[in-house]
């Protein structure tokens, strides 16, 4: 009965999913041919390198290249179809996303690293103090980044945005296998995805892209959505996200 309605929560998922790309594809169209959203390389309202959408490009194409790495391997870690379905879902719609993401910055002619070595996040300091993507944790070590965020820098074992996992944390996920992998690649995920909604939402309130806050709060819902699935699927494992 429990893994009936997490299918039925995952086909609910996978539409917010497909509708999330949709707009996101749309955006991307809109801003490539610099159709009144100011995201035309020639425009004369192109953000900044310092500006919020520079910064949220940069550093969601960082946080998104992890999700991809995470997904791909629980793929190989299990045999279970919903966690490998939610993997190939998160991954897809993911590695879409950070081509868009990457793409704009190649279209404003701006780098995919901060400049004057500007922190990571540093962007959403103008959301209250939430510049560390709204997620306590501090001292988890649950924070890091992975191998395909070489481009914005690292800290203590890979330490970098919040929510990401370690370089440990992917250790120990490359480490595991059955339920055990599927049950540490839901916590990781979880706290990634409260960590990317954060920094959306920062985007959908800070950046003045029309096209880049539509991606973004297309990223919102998606998350979200996917954020209680991955609750369901941890219940019917005895297990509940980490702390």
């Amino acid at each position: 009965m429990e893994r009936r309605k997490t299918r039925r929560v995952r086909r609910a998922a996978g539409a917010a999913v497909a509708l999330a790309l949709l707009f996101a594809g749309a955006a991307t169209v809109a801003s490539a041919r610099g159709d009144g959203d100011g995201a035309g390389a020639g425009d004369a309202r192109v953000p900044g390198a310092s500006s919020a959408d520079a910064g949220f490009a940069r550093d969601m194409a960082v946080h998104h290249q992890q999700a991809v790495e995470m997904s791909f391997i629980v793929r190989d870690r299990t045999d279970d179809e919903d966690v490998r379905r939610l993997a190939y879902d998160i991954a897809n719609t993911q590695a879409n996303q950070r081509g868009m993401l990457l793409g704009w910055l190649d279209l404003w002619e701006l780098p995919k690293v901060a400049p004057g070595g500007e922190q990571p996040m540093a962007w959403m300091a103008d959301t209250g103090g939430h510049e560390h993507g709204g997620t306590d944790t501090g001292g988890t070590g649950h924070n890091g980044h992975g191998s395909g965020g070489s481009e914005a820098g690292s800290g203590a074992d890979g330490v970098l945005m919040a929510g990401m996992a370690s370089r440990s944390e992917l250790a120990r996920l490359n480490r595991l296998d059955g339920e055990r992998a599927e049950v540490f690649f839901l916590q990781l995920m979880t706290d990634h995805h409260k960590g990317g909604v954060a920094m959306a939402e920062a985007c959908a309130s800070l950046c003045s892209v029309p096209a880049e806050q539509r991606l973004a709060r297309g990223m919102v819902e998606g998350q979200q959505s996917e954020l209680g699935l991955m609750r369901d699927m941890l219940a019917e494992r005895e297990a509940e996200p980490r702390p």
